[in-house]
């Protein structure tokens, strides 16, 4: 049964690599072979896609039988992904579950309300489009100068809640991707000292709902292919004039340069957030270092004392390790 929300029907191949040759002149070869090459391209990535969105569903079971998921569609590459991913899936899925996708239209100047609705009236879906002057309210309350997002965040939260309670909502699925979860957890770590990331599943704030990400897996980069590869209607991030949090944008250089320098670093960090060891850390909540006692029997998770920890040499590309022993 989770075979169908990982594995690719025989069906959704985009090319036909069996296709004999032909006699055309050589530069129309080279523009087929070109064409097949970006189209097999395409094929992978979107089998890619529905692997790890259909892991992440099966690995933290996001979606249940009779589930209806409101799709949070802000008209960015990310929403766009997660909206065309799910609805792939949903047609071969072992379970019934229903998709809506949801718009928060906050008037604010200058946005493209007629994009959403054409888009998503195109592919036969449920939607609904909740337009509430969010934008005024901010302008009046926060100073000029002054960051608009948090309270802005605020209020869109609270109506997105309304609004998933009057369509009988039961699932609530967000944009987020394995980058953002990652630039969350070192915020947390570097700016307010709590070892704390952006989960792939949990109960919304108000106690009311169930929030998941089905993007947990997925790579910022492929988002950004397969925007590309479909030709998303993508509506600018940056209408209201605020700009993106500057302490993520750090965060964003600093990973980025990571991975230039050290190929498959994002990868362990990320394995890393479903690998913690409470005993090792220094939580009191999380790990009881008060009442421990001696258990005389072994343990390979115990503490090794006087030896350095062994950090096991990982086979990444484009990465020479040398171990600290030799």
């Amino acid at each position: 049964m989770t075979q169908l929300w990982t594995e690719a029907n025989d069906d959704t191949a985009l090319i036909d690599d069996t296709a004999p040759a032909t006699s055309e002149p050589t530069p129309q070869k080279s523009e087929r072979e070109v064409a097949m090459r970006v189209a097999r391209e395409a094929n992978k990535l979107e089998k890619r896609l529905c692997r790890q969105v259909g892991q992440a569903i099966i690995d933290f079971n996001m979606i249940e039988e009779g589930d209806r998921v409101m799709v949070c569609v802000s008209g960015g590459k990310d929403s766009f992904g997660l909206l065309d991913i799910l609805i792939k899936l949903q047609k071969r899925a072992p379970i019934h579950f229903d998709i809506v996708a949801v718009n928060l239209d906050q008037k604010q100047p200058g946005f493209p309300d007629h994009i959403l609705p054409e888009y998503l009236s195109k592919l036969g879906i449920e939607f609904h489009i909740e337009t509430q002057d969010t934008y005024s309210i901010v302008k009046k309350v926060v100073p000029e100068g002054k960051t608009m997002c948090s309270l802005c965040s605020r209020l869109r939260r609270g109506i997105l809640y309304r609004v998933a309670d009057e369509l009988k909502i039961t699932k609530i699925a967000l944009g987020h991707h394995r980058d953002d979860m990652l630039h969350t957890f070192f915020l947390n770590m570097f700016f307010a000292g709590k070892l704390k990331g952006m989960p792939p599943k949990l109960v919304s704030d108000d106690g009311g709902h169930i929030v998941i990400r089905p993007l947990a897996n997925v790579a910022e980069k492929d988002l950004i292919a397969w925007a590309e590869h479909r030709q998303f209607p993508i509506i600018p991030c940056s209408l209201c004039g605020s700009q993106e949090n500057l302490q993520r944008q750090e965060i964003k250089r600093m990973m980025h340069q990571w991975e230039r320098q050290w190929p498959g670093r994002t990868e362990t960090m990320f394995t890393a957030l479903q690998n913690v060891v409470p005993s090792h850390l220094m939580d009191r909540k999380r790990h009881d270092f008060h009442n421990i006692q001696v258990t005389g029997v072994a343990d390979a998770n115990g503490d090794k004392v006087f030896d350095e920890e062994d950090i096991p040499l990982a086979t990444l590309p484009g990465i020479s390790l040398v171990s600290a022993k030799s």
